[in-house]
């Protein structure tokens, strides 16, 4: 038990990461406690700023998905690299320092690991609420991990995912674990037994917003099953999630009742952020880059011009803003934002796009269409109709990447459709009279590892999966 002792002092007492834990005694530290309880452990799945943040930061800024100041972009030389797509920049060397994308994600899974080791042996409680708990923790592993490949490994392509590395595959709680960097198709399936085993256990409602319920487990599993291209089975989860939720919230009712507010002339007044906890769209809550976002992210000019007119999703979510020499949308909510769980809207459009790519071109359009009646302002709004699959296709990808905005589906999506060679996705900008490009196969889609994970690679070794 030593190990799981001085977790938990790390974890309740001194809330630092993990790495810094060897040089404590293994005696139970005075005044800590050893988790015996179900309701011991289950706590770790209600620790969210530590365990329930999911940060993607650098994919955001990739994508240029949200707004980064010209004085930021002077003095923080990686973010400039990303948010400019620098091709020459060694990103690698500019990484100098930890990085929350990679440390926040094994905190959590080192957490998860505790609990599906140990969690099963508890007292106080029935075999079916253990397993209960085991599951949720399960569920949330495989979502970090999910997370973690998808940002500093190369997308899944079936050809090469047994050759090329992920990331380190660690499994247990114990500070002294070994680790090893699997490849691609070990990670996925390493991924996709996690939710299988999962599954039984999950409960139709969960206790709270955090832990991942039967919905939750159907959704993850129809995203990861879509990242591989598996289209029927993605198709399969998603139609199995929908049954256990498919509610959609009101954005152009929601813009109707604080419209007084939104649509006053350069005023910025928030309103409350409907995203948080008990936003009808949730199947699991988690939050984003930061341990507690109050607002969201600002946006580019550019990239407000994305999105369809009459969105009353973005209407009430930004506002252009000209301070000095920049112009861009700024934030109108405050309150919470669930960017690292998954929502119905997700679902939603994963069946469109696999109905479209099985040729069911009007069945994916009418589920398509069935999002947008709930965003698009009447005055403005259209069916989407066409029999043309490129045509669906494009539209939905859109739809998907303003729904999504900030959380790590749009970046895992177009790395996605970049390898898939058809509908491949690449952007052009121009900044004071200088056009810059990302490339649909430039090296920036894969994130390299911070130089404190591969110079302290645990007991383990890391390879970069990326030159610079």
């Amino acid at each position: 038990m030593k190990n799981i002792y001085t977790k938990i002092a790390c974890l309740l007492i001194l809330g630092i990461t993990f790495a810094s834990c060897d040089d404590y005694l293994s005696d139970v530290p005075k005044g800590s406690k050893a988790p015996t309880t179900l309701a011991d452990y289950e706590a770790f799945l209600r620790d969210e700023y530590t365990n329930q943040r999911v940060n993607v930061t650098g994919a955001s800024q990739l994508l240029n998905d949200q707004y980064v100041t010209l004085a930021t972009l002077s003095s923080d030389r990686l973010i400039n690299a990303n948010y400019m797509w620098d091709e020459n920049a060694d990103r690698i060397a500019l990484k100098v320092s930890d990085e929350t994308t990679y440390y926040a994600s094994y905190q959590g899974i080192s957490t998860f690991n505790l609990i599906i080791e140990d969690v099963l042996n508890t007292n106080q409680a029935t075999e079916s609420e253990k397993r209960a708990v085991w599951a949720e923790a399960k569920i949330l592993r495989a979502m970090n991990y999910f997370n973690l490949v998808n940002f500093y490994a190369d997308t899944y392509v079936a050809s090469t995912a047994a050759t090329k590395l992920s990331v380190p595959l660690i499994t247990s709680a114990n500070i002294n674990a070994p680790s090893k960097q699997v490849t691609i198709q070990e990670m996925y399936d390493f991924i996709l037994k996690d939710v299988s085993e999962a599954l039984p256990y999950l409960l139709k409602v969960s206790q709270t917003p955090l832990h991942p319920n039967l919905g939750a487990g159907y959704a993850f599993y129809s995203r990861v099953y879509l990242q591989m291209n598996n289209y029927t089975e993605a198709l399969k989860y998603a139609d199995l999630a929908l049954a256990e939720n498919n509610k959609l919230f009101d954005w152009i009712g929601y813009y109707n009742s604080n419209k007084a507010i939104i649509d006053v002339p350069n005023s910025y007044t928030a309103t409350t952020s409907p995203m948080g906890y008990n936003y009808v769209e949730n199947y699991t809550y988690r939050h984003g880059a930061n341990s507690n976002l109050a607002t969201e992210n600002s946006i580019p000019t550019e990239r407000a011009q994305l999105f369809e007119a009459g969105d009353a999703r973005f209407i009430s979510r930004w506002k252009i803003y000209t301070v000095g020499a920049e112009t861009y949308y700024r934030r109108t909510l405050s309150g919470m934002f669930n960017f690292g769980g998954i929502t119905t809207v997700e679902v939603y459009l994963i069946k469109a796009e696999c109905l479209a790519r099985a040729g069911q071109i009007s069945e994916a359009l009418n589920v398509l269409n069935t999002v947008r009646k709930t965003r698009i302002l009447p005055a403005s709004y259209q069916d989407i109709a066409t029999a043309d699959k490129t045509m669906a296709l494009n539209a939905i990808v859109r739809t998907k990447r303003n729904e999504l905005i900030n959380t790590i589906v749009p970046f895992a999506d177009a790395r996605r459709l970049n390898a898939e060679g058809v509908y491949k996705v690449s952007f052009t900008k121009t900044a004071n009279g200088t056009t810059y490009t990302l490339a649909s196969d430039s090296h920036l889609w894969t994130m390299p590892f911070p130089q404190g994970a591969t110079q302290n690679p645990g007991n383990g070794t890391i390879t970069q999966n990326v030159a610079k």
